[in-house]
Formats: structure tokens, sequence, C-alpha cells
């Protein structure tokens, strides 16, 4: 049973990966809008999109995890990181704040109506999202201390 899960989450990821990135428009906090699909086209460029809402505890701690080696990691694989806010017009005035006062130095775009959470077939943040060439090449849902040390290593091998 336990080498059938494994092999169900190995043939899941892989249905995942290689998955062309939707056409999908997002503001970011100042109002500006971005194709996701046509706005992040450097040939050859990580870009880490991560899903998370200021009410989820662990996209915060995912958030400040990578924040830490976000500099390093940027210049030596050449990657953006792009944080998706999930927050809906309720929470969302709390985004840009939050921002600010953790000094994240990401790219954020909003996504109050989850657009692009079903594009991509989300269930729940915390959830990251590789896209190399305008393709998913990684996913990763969920957080646990540490867990950026693993993106970090599955980065490298893209």
């Amino acid at each position: 049973m336990k080498k059938f899960l494994l092999l169900l989450l190995f043939a899941t990821g892989i249905a995942n990966a290689q998955k062309e990135m939707p056409s999908v428009s997002l503001k970011n906090v100042d109002n500006k809008s971005y194709n996701v699909k046509n706005d992040y086209t450097e040939q050859d460029k990580l870009y880490v999109f991560v899903f998370w809402a200021t009410w989820c505890a662990p996209c915060i701690q995912e958030l400040d995890a990578i924040s830490e080696n976000y500099e390093a990691w940027a210049k030596e694989l050449n990657l953006e990181v792009i944080a998706v806010s999930l927050d809906d017009t309720r929470t969302q005035t709390r985004v840009k704040p939050m921002i600010k006062g953790k000094k994240w130095t990401y790219s954020v775009l909003l996504d109050p109506n989850q657009d692009l959470k079903r594009a991509l077939g989300i269930a729940n943040p915390p959830y990251t999202v590789v896209v190399k060439n305008k393709k998913v090449v990684y996913v990763h849902n969920g957080y646990s201390q540490g867990a950026e040390k693993e993106l970090y290593n599955t980065l490298k091998t893209l």
C-alpha cells in the first residue's frame, strides 16, 4: 500500500509537471496588471509562484524562510519569486501592510477571485509552483520548517 501511495504521488507530480502555465491576468498591490503566462517569460529563468494568504500561518512562515535566502538564490539560480495572495476582498487590505512589515522584496500579485488558483488546480495554500519556459516544472503543497531547503535543492536541479 505504501509503495502504491508513493507511486501515485510521483505520478501526480509528473502529471502536474510540464503543464503549460495558464494565461491569467492578475494585478499587483499597486494595481498594475500582469499576465502570468506572458509577463514571466525570460528564457531558462525560474519563476517561483508561492500561493499564500494573510490568514495562513504556514504561508507566512514559508515566505519568511524564503525571504532569508531570496537574494542569494536569485543570483545563483536566476530566479524570481512571485507571491500570489489568495486573500479575498474582505482580507485583501491586509496584504500591502503585511508585505511592508515583513520587508518582503518579492513581486506580489493578487488573486482575489482565485482565477489562477483554479486554473492550476490548487486546493489550499501554501502551494508552490515553479515555472520555467512557460511550463510548470515543479509543484509542492504545504510547508513545514526546513522545507525551503528542499525547495532550494530542487531548484538547483531544474
